[in-house]
């Protein structure tokens, strides 16, 4: 019974150190940007030994990932499961025009940390979140009728939305949100209604 307990509260006070962690994270984030973020003065903000947070996030990506992972399940949940005209009900085209705006506004939120996961992580569209939007919009546009290779198309689509090339296009060349949004409802019903 005894070890029982000490499983129970090592389980505890893993929990608790993790979120003690990513409280300081995102302060960090907050305070100097996410290229500010390092393990060394997230381990000084939280206390812990450097190798505490190598240990909980395995790398710097692996810890904007584990940041950005909350963000990143509630827009697939809305894209999947949620209501029209961004989750099922729609036709495929008001809903790839959705998709982009709204991973737009997405990227204009959490583009930092996104950039910073993608500049760090080894084959950054290999990574869960990115295989399944990537799907996504393979399916859409495969709904849509576009037969010239969806998964292709999908890839070229994409590349549209990265969050590096959003962040810069806002901040250096000064588009506006609503231009982009624009400029991807043009790009995709050019590309779905030329199918």
């Amino acid at each position: 019974m005894a070890a029982g307990r000490t499983i129970d509260s090592e389980r505890r006070d893993a929990a608790r150190n993790r979120e003690l962690l990513l409280r300081a994270a995102r302060e960090l984030v907050e305070e100097c940007g996410a290229d500010g973020l390092t393990m060394a003065n997230l381990a000084g903000r939280a206390g812990v030994g450097k190798g505490t947070v190598f240990r909980r996030f395995g790398s710097r990506a692996g810890l904007m990932m584990t940041l950005l992972s909350d963000a990143e399940a509630q827009f697939q949940g809305r894209f999947m499961f949620g209501p029209p005209p961004l989750g099922p009900g729609a036709p495929p085209l008001d809903r790839l025009i959705v998709f982009g705006a709204e991973r737009i506004a997405w990227v204009l939120e959490y583009g930092e940390l996104a950039r910073a996961a993608d500049v760090s992580a080894y084959n950054r569209f290999d990574v869960p979140a990115a295989v399944l939007w990537h799907r996504h919009l393979e399916l859409l546009l495969g709904e849509a009728g576009v037969t010239a290779d969806p998964w292709l198309m999908a890839g070229a689509l994409s590349v549209t939305l990265e969050p590096e090339r959003i962040l810069h296009s806002v901040r250096v060349h000064g588009v506006s949100p609503e231009r982009l949004v624009e400029s991807w409802r043009e790009l995709v019903t050019r590309v779905v209604r030329g199918a």
